[in-house]
């Protein structure tokens, strides 16, 4: 079994081999990688174990615990694929809405991209190099604008939870579109819509009855509800703004 010392698959470094006659072939921890990410969109992050991406390129398990000690690792390592496909510019424009905006919205296009992404993401810490280059674009959005360092690392943490909490939100529609064969309009009219019409008529939730009759935010497409609801924390961050200086 591989050795299980809790040392970061940061800190190992790459093995190198090469391929050749008579040797065995080489792989590469972005080989392997790239390997349980195609395996997890396909069909799901349990489906992608360290025999099934043996398989796939046709060699054996165990082989492969030289290249990725722990299945921890292998879930560190696509996290960090994942946040590699996020593009921002080398640094903040000096516009810090715009900045968390585009942060948030790369992270929700990477999130539905990999239906496993979040669930990884907020279940583990992770230090990987991508992720740490998106978290301090962000983290510097906010730089020299009246904020201590606690102020900054909170509310990036809370742009965080509230990007993260949305693309679970609607990936659990999605989930449940493709379980029931149903689209979310039709889930809402068809599979659940008589329930709620007589929750809303006997009288006893007259919030939650308003909320289901009166709000335009839930009838908006998800993208504009992921907006709306991300305007939000920023204008909440934005109380908290004191100077305007441009990095």
């Amino acid at each position: 079994m591989p050795d299980e010392e809790p040392t970061s698959i940061w800190m190992l470094p790459e093995r190198q081999e090469r391929s050749g006659p008579g040797r065995r072939p080489g792989y590469s921890r972005e080989q392997i990688t790239r390997t349980a990410v195609q395996i997890a969109d396909a069909e799901g992050v349990e489906a992608a174990t360290m025999r099934r991406i043996a398989c796939e390129l046709g060699t054996g398990a165990m082989s492969l615990y030289r290249y990725v000690p722990k299945r921890d690792d292998l879930f560190d390592l696509m996290i960090d694929m994942a946040m590699g496909e996020i593009e921002l510019p080398d640094g903040p424009s000096g516009d810090w809405r715009s900045d968390l905006s585009l942060v948030a919205h790369r992270i929700r296009a990477a999130g539905l991209r990999h239906s496993w992404l979040i669930a990884l993401l907020t279940g583990r810490p992770t230090l990987g190099p991508h992720l740490l280059r998106v978290h301090e674009f962000a983290l510097s959005a906010l730089d020299r604008r009246g904020l201590d360092i606690d102020d900054i690392t909170g509310f990036v943490g809370m742009l965080n939870d509230y990007v993260h909490s949305a693309i679970r939100r609607e990936i659990g529609w999605l989930e449940e579109a493709r379980r029931t064969g149903l689209d979310p309009e039709r889930w809402k009219r068809d599979y659940i819509g008589p329930y709620v019409r007589q929750v809303v008529e006997s009288g006893a939730f007259p919030l939650f009855s308003r909320s289901l009759l009166e709000s335009r935010t839930s009838r908006l497409p998800p993208a504009e509800q992921f907006q709306y609801g991300l305007d939000r924390v920023l204008n909440g961050i934005s109380v908290h703004i004191t100077s305007d200086i441009s990095r």
